[in-house]
């Protein structure tokens, strides 16, 4: 049974920094491509960010494309999503996922992902 569990999320004003981290446990993690999706109020559930296995390859949203940077640490079996340069549209739930088959490619579908996390909100003011 996988579990992914998120933190570092807050409350923190526009233009400011966040780090997320998602650890899990159960299947061995370098194995297996993560992402990070984001849920806001009213809205659908959306990609941010995805790494692959090994952590060589990383895939960003258009919105959060050169403010974000994803990376894990294997050996911890952790993911993190640095945050920087954050804006009020930022402001959702985020949560982890880890991909449906080992060394997948990495994906910006939520198909892709079998296992979640809980979430951990962020709130950005203006």
């Amino acid at each position: 049974q996988v579990q992914l569990v998120e933190s570092g999320g807050g409350l923190v004003q526009a233009g400011g920094s966040l780090r997320l981290s998602c650890a899990a446990s159960g299947r061995t993690f370098s194995s297996y491509a993560m992402g990070w999706f984001r849920q806001a109020p009213g809205k659908e559930r959306e990609f941010v960010a995805a790494i692959n296995w090994s952590g060589d390859f990383t895939y960003y949203s258009d919105s959060v494309k050169g403010r974000f940077t994803v990376s894990r640490d294997n050996a911890k079996y952790t993911m993190y999503l640095q945050m920087n340069s954050l804006k009020p549209e930022d402001t959702a739930v985020y949560y982890c996922a880890q991909a449906r088959t080992r060394y997948s490619g990495i994906s910006d579908s939520r198909a892709s992902y079998d296992d979640w996390g809980q979430g951990t909100q962020v709130t950005v003011s203006s």
